[in-house]
Parts: C-alpha cells; structure tokens; sequence
C-alpha cells in the first residue's frame, strides 16, 4: 500500500496485484536473461518492463522520449511507434536500473490512483478501446500489464501471477472480441454459431451466433454449434494477444475443432485483436 486512500476502487488493487508480480517475476536476474526474446513480437525481457514504465509515465504526465529513427517491423502505428520510444531509450541501461524505475513508476501511479475521488473514475475519456469511463481504462492497464507480465515469465520459466485479477480481465477482454473476430473478420454467413468451450480455474463457455449479418453472444450454445473451439485459457489469451498463431495450435494439440473445422482454423486465424 503507497499513500493515503480516499476510494474503494478495487481496478488500482488489481494494478497493484500485477504491478507486483512484474517486480516479483524480474528479481534477481542476470543480464542474459533481461535480453531473453519473449512471445511479444521484438522485444526482451527488459522491453517488456520499458514499456509497462513508458505508459504509465504517460500517464503520469512526463515527457515522452525522442521516437527512433529507423523503426523495428513489428512497430506497425503510430501508437506503437510512442511505445517503440519508451522502449528504445532503454536498451543500454541495465536491467536491475529499469526494473527500479520501475517501481519508482508504479508506485507513483498507485499513489496518484489512491488520491483521485470516486467520482474521477467514472469521468469519460480517451483510452485505446474508445472513449471510457476511466476505470475501464484502468481495466486496460491491468490486462496490458498482466499480458506483459506473462510474456516475461514464459521467456525466464518463472510460471506466476495465474488465475487473478489479471487473467480475469484479459480473459473477459478476449470474450468481448470475439463477435469481432467471428462477425467481421470471419464474416461467415448468418446461422453460423461459434462455441469457445475455454477449460481451466477461469475457464467459460461463450458462444456466439451470426444473424443478419453481425454476430453477438448467444444466451446458451446451441445443442449443435457449426463448430466448437476447445482450449485452455493460457491458448485463449495468447492466441487473441497475437503472441501465437491460432491454427498452429490445433496442429500441435493445444486446441481441439468439433465441426467445421475449416471454419474453426479461420477463426483461429482471426482471433488475434490487440493492436
């Protein structure tokens, strides 16, 4: 806990949750494995940790570094170009050094978050799934810091920080792109149904049907879906996350397609939504 509280805001516990989780999964590391590859596309351990420090000084107010000049391939928008900074400004400083300002960084944000009125985080403003409320933008700091989180554990082999807040809210984020994913980026035609049946601690079952057009959530899955995609919950997330390639997970086992499954490996295909 960092500074007085004044709301009951349980989206800053979970930042604070996974905040310290980062720090626990980064302790004691060597220089090899801060430069340790991670399923996020081009960056290490230490970049995963750069980034998380680049949006909450943003956040925070301070100013932003220069941005590269010559930018990586997997920087594809102007938004990952402003991350691509934070990260850049990093690469030649030690890893213990930026997991330090690290927690200089959260902790000020944590401090900030506990002094804001509850009235402040119903206010409407810009965050990068629209115009929210902004403790639904809190909500997306959570599942970014969770997700990178993961994606430095996975590369270290420290396993950690499963089925809490963090994958909660990734989770449900996955389940809410999925008519997207399905309706638009698919586009079957109407009276096709999609069940993802996701196993595990935070595991659901969430189907969804196209009707005139545009898909939503079913209320119940039909007794005889045009497919169901059965994963676990760590294949759901990294599938939607980009950080896998959803077909090949059905090569390798990790996912199972009961009907169409045509449909189900262009829905796989699909699936990845962050930006």
């Amino acid at each position: 806990m960092t500074g007085p509280t004044v709301n009951d805001e349980r989206v800053v516990e979970e930042l604070d949750e996974v905040w310290a989780s980062v720090v626990d999964a980064c302790q004691d590391l060597g220089e090899a494995q801060w430069e340790l590859s991670t399923d996020c596309p081009g960056w290490t351990v230490k970049d995963n940790v750069s980034h998380l420090i680049g949006v909450e000084r943003m956040i925070l107010g301070d100013e932003s570094p220069p941005r590269p000049a010559e930018l990586p391939a997997h920087v594809r928008n102007s938004f990952g170009e402003l991350n691509e900074a934070w990260v850049d400004a990093r690469r030649g400083v030690p890893g213990d050094e930026v997991l330090a300002e690290f927690v200089a960084t959260t902790t000020r944000r944590l401090e900030a978050l506990r002094a804001m009125p509850p009235a402040a985080f119903d206010v409407v403003g810009w965050s990068p799934v629209g115009d929210v409320p902004y403790r639904e933008f809190m909500g997306t700091r959570v599942m970014d810091s969770w997700a990178h989180e993961q994606d430095i554990r996975r590369a270290l082999e420290r396993p950690g920080g499963r089925n809490r807040a963090g994958e909660q809210v990734a989770l449900e984020r996955c389940a809410k792109a999925m008519p997207y994913v399905v309706g638009k980026k698919v586009a079957p035609p109407d009276g096709t149904t999609v069940v993802f049946a996701v196993t595990g601690v935070l595991g659901t079952r969430l189907a969804v049907g196209v009707s005139g057009g545009r898909a939503a959530v079913l209320d119940a899955a039909p007794a005889e879906p045009t497919v169901t995609i059965t994963l676990d919950e760590e294949a759901f997330w990294r599938i939607g996350f980009g950080r896998v390639d959803g077909p090949t997970q059905v090569d390798d086992g990790r996912v199972v397609l009961t009907g169409d499954a045509a449909l189900g490996r262009s829905v796989l295909a699909a699936m990845a939504f962050m930006i």
